[in-house]
Parts: structure tokens; C-alpha cells; sequence
């Protein structure tokens, strides 16, 4: 489902990442460890298309579709789905037309027919009951007074709600208390455990692959994947550490 080959990548004409290579499959669960600096959160935002993060070699593809040529809204179109380590607050915005805007889209972007507000509501109402979250909460400006968690449980509604074929999740877990991490991940799962779809966690702890077990384990350091493995690799971080796994 997503290729990567010999990606590199610059912020600020800085590279990050440096040669990373990386093959997930449909129906597969990714996690990416690594310390801090590693260039985690860059790939998430290379793939995604963010402004300022440079390709200067490699290739991306998402079932066959080159990434890199599109611009960031075709690539979500093509089913790609970043979420935030830290989600933004947009006043002023209903979170659920905000939500239904966004999937009518992407809708229109693959040629799909885009949903009438009776057959949205009862998708948002589906996806809300999964991860727990109150509709009266969706009809708030976007994120707005919402704790950490609740921000975080927002956006797995909105990623149920479009339906990607690949979700990149950029801590998921940070800032999450111990109820809401297991709502988190049990609402990955239950969105994205799926034969046609793929999930790439990029975490620093063990805790929410404890939830969401991943298939592989893959640790990055210095731009490049060093070492994979199965879940016991995450395992083996938490005693040892990055420096020692990684050397």
C-alpha cells in the first residue's frame, strides 16, 4: 500500500531525513520509535505534503500513486490521513460542518457522491459512539475547549468519518490520560484494522501499542530506519533504550 525508497528531506534547507526506506502493506500496523530529533514527525508531514518540508530524493507511493506529484488535499483525496500530534483550534468553525466539508471533499476528489446532512449525521453519530464523545461536543467550533484527550478522541471521529486507506497518527498517545489512551486505540482499531487498510504509529512509548499491536516495529535514527522488528522490539526500547537498541 505505501512505498517508500531513499526518501530525504529538508526543513529550512536542514535535512532530516536521510535515505529512509519503508514498505507497508494492506492490513498492516506500523509503529516508528525514536528519539527525539530522529525525524518522526517529518516523515508524517513529508507524506502529507506540509509546506516547507523539502523532497530532494527518493519516491512515496500510496497504492501505486506517486505522493510526491500531488498536492496535499489530492493526497488526502487518494486516502491518506495525518493525524496531529498536537490538533489546532479553529474558532469560529463548527466541528461538524467542518467535518462534513471535509468528507463531501474528498468525496467529490475520488468521484464518490457526497453525503446528504441526514446520511452525515448518522456516520458521525457512528464514529462518535466509537470513541466515546458526546455529539453536543461536535456542534463547538473546531477543537475549542476541548481537553488534550477529548482533542485526541475528536480526531479519531474525523478519521472515521473519512475513511482513509492510510493512517499516519503522529503521537496519538501524548498528553493522553489512561482511559482515554485505551479509547484512542481501541477506535484505531476498530476504524482501521481492516484487510484494505494500513496504519502507521508514530509514538515514543509502549503504552498504546499495548492497545493497537502492531505487526512491525521500526526504529529511526538520523533521518533513516536503523532496526526492525516485531512488537518485542518496542519492548526491548522501553528497557533499554534508543542508544543501546539502536547502536
Amino acid at each position: 500500500m505505501l512505498k517508500i525508497h531513499n526518501l530525504h528531506a529538508t526543513v529550512a534547507d536542514k535535512p532530516i531525513l536521510k535515505g529512509l526506506s519503508l514498505t507497508i502493506n494492506a492490513g498492516e500496523i506500523h509503529a516508528i520509535m525514536g528519539p527525539n530529533g530522529a525525524g518522526k514527525s517529518t516523515l508524517g508531514y513529508t507524506l502529507a505534503g506540509r509546506p516547507g518540508y523539502e523532497v530532494t530524493e527518493g519516491a512515496a507511493q500510496l497504492n501505486g500513486v506517486d505522493l510526491l506529484a500531488l498536492a496535499p488535499h489530492e493526497r488526502a483525496a487518494a486516502g491518506l490521513f495525518l493525524g496531529f500530534q498536537y490538533p489546532v483550534e479553529i474558532p469560529g468553525v463548527s466541528f461538524l460542518q467542518f467535518l462534513r466539508e471535509a468528507a463531501n471533499a474528498q468525496r467529490l476528489g475520488r468521484g464518490e457522491p457526497t453525503l446528504s446532512g441526514g446520511a452525515f449525521l448518522k456516520l458521525a453519530r457512528e464514529k462518535a459512539a466509537l470513541l466515546q464523545m458526546d455529539m453536543e461536543m461536535l456542534k463547538r467550533p473546531v477543537n475549542v475547549g476541548f481537553s488534550g484527550g477529548e482533542k485526541k478522541r475528536a480526531e479519531m471521529v474525523q478519521m472515521g468519518i473519512l475513511d482513509p486507506a492510510l493512517a499516519i497518527l503522529d503521537e496519538t498517545d501524548s498528553g493522553l490520560d489512561i482511559d482515554a489512551l485505551r479509547i484512542c486505540g481501541e477506535g484505531i482499531n476498530a476504524i482501521m484494522r481492516r484487510p484494505d487498510k494500513a496504519v502507521l504509529l508514530i509514538t515514543h512509548y509502549q503504552r498504546l501499542l499495548d492497545v493497537v499491536r502492531p505487526d512491525f516495529v521500526h526504529v529511526l535514527s538520523g533521518g533513516r530506519i536503523v532496526r526492525s522488528g516485531g512488537p518485542e522490539l518496542a519492548l526491548e526500547l522501553e528497557e533499554q533504550g534508543y542508544e543501546a537498541v539502536a547502536a
